[in-house]
C-alpha cells in the first residue's frame, strides 16, 4: 500500500517506529488482516512484520485474533491517538523529573565553580626555547609606557632583536621609556653589540654591569618575563616565567632601578 507521508510522519512524531506507523495505517483500512496480507499492504518486509504487529498489540494499538491463521485489526484511531498521547505525556513527565533533579544537582556545582580560580593562573611556565622567544616578543609588543630589561646570555631570541627595535621606536614616539642593562659578557658577541647600538640609536637608554642576577623584562610595571635557571641541571637548562602581576612587577621594577643606579653608563666606565 502506498501510504501518505503525512500520517506516517505524524504517527512517528507520536512515538511509533516508521514500520509500526505504516502497518497501523494499513490495518485501519480493513476489519482485519493476516500478517502476510498486512506486510504486502504496508510494504513491510515479511520477516519484520511479526515483530511490528507484536509491538502494536503491546501498545494496545492493535488486536490479535487467534485462529488457524491469526488475524489482526486496528483499534479505533481516536483511541490509538489518545493512548500515544498518554505515553508521550508520561515520557515528558519523566524527563521533567529528571531535568529538575539534574538542575538541582548541577546548580550548586556551577555556583561553586564561579567562586573558584585556578591557582597561579596569572603565571605561565615556559620551557621550550621557541615559546620563550615568542613570549619575549609578546611582552615587548604589549609595552605601552615603559620597558625595562636585564640582558645576559644565553639568548633564546635572535641577537639582532628587530621586534625590540620597533618596540623602542614606538615607545619613544609615545613619550615612553626604554632602559636596558647589559653584561660585559653579552657585549662580547658582535651581533649583540650591534643590537645594542641599533637599540641606542632608536632611543633605548642602556647601562652595563659585570653581573646580573637573571634575565628579566618588565613592561608597564605589570608584566614580567624572567628566567629561572635550574640550579641542579646547570646553566644549559632554564625555565621562564611569564607573569601578569602588578605587585610583583612593581617590586622587580624597584630592583631594576637599584641595579640601574649602580651600573656603568658605558662599558668600562665607573659608576
Amino acid at each position: 500500500m502506498d501510504t501518505e507521508d503525512g500520517p506516517v510522519n505524524d504517527l512517528v512524531a507520536l512515538g511509533l517506529a516508521r514500520y509500526e506507523a505504516r502497518v497501523y495505517l494499513a490495518l485501519v483500512r480493513r476489519e482485519s488482516y493476516t500478517a502476510a496480507e498486512v506486510a504486502r499492504e504496508a510494504d513491510v518486509p515479511r520477516q519484520r512484520v511479526y515483530d511490528v504487529l507484536d509491538a502494536l498489540v503491546r501498545r494496545r494499538l492493535a488486536t490479535a485474533h487467534p485462529g488457524r491463521v491469526a488475524t489482526f485489526s486496528a483499534v479505533a484511531p481516536e483511541l490509538a491517538v489518545a493512548r500515544l498521547m498518554a505515553l508521550q505525556r508520561e515520557a515528558l513527565e519523566r524527563l521533567d523529573r529528571v531535568s529538575s533533579a539534574l538542575t538541582a544537582a548541577l546548580v550548586p556545582v556551577w555556583a561553586d565553580g564561579r567562586s573558584q580560580t585556578v591557582p597561579l593562573d596569572y603565571v605561565e611556565i615556559l620551557r621550550d626555547p621557541k615559546s620563550i622567544a615568542e613570549a619575549f616578543a609578546d611582552i615587548q609588543n604589549q609595552a605601552r609606557r615603559e620597558l625595562l630589561s636585564f640582558s645576559k646570555p644565553p639568548f633564546v631570541a635572535p641577537a639582532l632583536n628587530t621586534p625590540g627595535i620597533k618596540a623602542v621606536r614606538r615607545l619613544r614616539r609615545a613619550g615612553g621609556s626604554v632602559r636596558a642593562i647589559y653584561t660585559h659578557e653579552a657585549l662580547a658577541d658582535p651581533e649583540t653589540l650591534e643590537n645594542v647600538r641599533r637599540s641606542t640609536a632608536a632611543g633605548e637608554e642602556c647601562r652595563f654591569a659585570d653581573e646580573l642576577p637573571l634575565k628579566l623584562v618588565i613592561a608597564d610595571a605589570s608584566l614580567v618575563l624572567c628566567d629561572m635557571p635550574d640550579p641542579v641541571a646547570g646553566t644549559g637548562s632554564t625555565t621562564a616565567l611569564y607573569i601578569e602581576h602588578p605587585a610583583l612587577a612593581a617590586c622587580l621594577r624597584l630592583a631594576f632601578l637599584t641595579v640601574w643606579e649602580s651600573a656603568r653608563t658605558a662599558p668600562g666606565e665607573e659608576a
